[in-house]
């Protein structure tokens, strides 16, 4: 929900528009190597939804030069005895083509005691108001449609009126930093990112959140159906894995027992874009859960995110 949607790329639609037009003038031979020139500007130019593809793991690409984008998502997890669940509204601008920057607010509609995670990696589930840097730092493209590139993120959270449920919600609470790193490589068929995270909380009082850190792995399929351009309706598919590490909390200068942990969650995700519309969403389950007593057993975490570029 990177993001939010973080991960691919689409044409610039003017630049598309005149381009088809002249196609028709051309002889077979023309028109073939029309189609491979257009197959390279698409995919070296970045356009409005540059950013965007998998639901929870990191990601590389960034919004176009001057590219605006709006995410609306509802993210939720499911434990033993109750369910937690938020909506989130983030706006992100492209101030170069490898840097962007971002503001996301959350609206909580409740709560549960499971242990704390990021879970989108553009967006967090905690009760903060967060603002968000990109910028890639390395771009690569090998042959026609194939990209290395490698992005680094820096945050500052910012606690907001509403609190998480459980023993956590009753900690004075402190602004928090988010930095993370993720590498990877995208084509027209395949994507392949790794990265990791961390969200560190400062101490208020000897009150302290704990700390979060992620590792994240993503896999991604464009199917026959999808590799379609525009206007018609391009999608793909991803398999996402999250890793997190907590820290025990402190409270009144004391760690608070039971309450760090480590889990692992792995689930499908999609993406389906029409235009400058954009929805995707997805679940994942836990493949290894080793958390404190204090906390919930989390069987389940979803997201869906609906984007729109302009």
């Amino acid at each position: 929900m990177n993001s939010s949607l973080r991960g691919h790329w689409v044409p610039r639609w003017p630049s598309y528009s005149g381009f088809s037009q002249g196609m028709t003038s051309f002889g077979s031979r023309s028109l073939l190597k029309a189609r491979v020139l257009f197959a390279i500007v698409m995919l070296a130019s970045p356009a409005f939804a540059s950013g965007h593809g998998p639901v929870f793991g990191l990601t590389t690409p960034t919004n176009a030069k001057g590219g605006w984008s709006l995410d609306v998502g509802t993210m939720g997890r499911v434990g033993n005895q109750s369910t937690g669940s938020m909506g989130r509204t983030m706006l992100s601008y492209g101030i170069t083509e490898d840097l962007q920057v971002s503001f996301s607010a959350p609206a909580l509609f409740s709560t549960t005691s499971v242990a704390p995670a990021r879970i989108a990696s553009m967006m967090p589930t905690s009760p903060d108001f967060e603002a968000l840097g990109a910028w890639r730092f390395f771009r690569r493209g090998t042959n026609v449609g194939t990209r290395f590139e490698s992005t680094a993120y820096g945050g500052l959270l910012i606690p907001g009126p509403q609190r998480s449920g459980g023993r956590l919600g009753n900690l004075r609470r402190a602004p928090g930093a988010y930095t993370a790193v993720a590498a990877g490589v995208a084509s027209r068929i395949h994507y392949f990112w790794a990265g990791i995270g961390n969200t560190h909380y400062a101490d208020n009082s000897g009150d302290q959140r704990p700390n979060i850190f992620i590792y994240t792995l993503v896999y991604g399929y464009r199917p026959p159906a999808g590799r379609k351009d525009y206007p018609h309706i391009d999608w793909r598919l991803f398999a996402e894995m999250t890793g997190e590490n907590t820290s025990k909390a402190r409270r009144a200068g004391l760690t608070l027992p039971g309450t760090g942990g480590n889990q692992v969650f792995l689930g499908p995700t999609a993406l389906v874009i029409y235009k400058n519309y954009a929805l995707e969403g997805g679940v994942q389950l836990p493949v290894f859960r080793d958390v404190g007593p204090n906390f919930q057993r989390e069987k389940l975490r979803f997201a869906l995110n609906f984007s729109y570029f302009f």
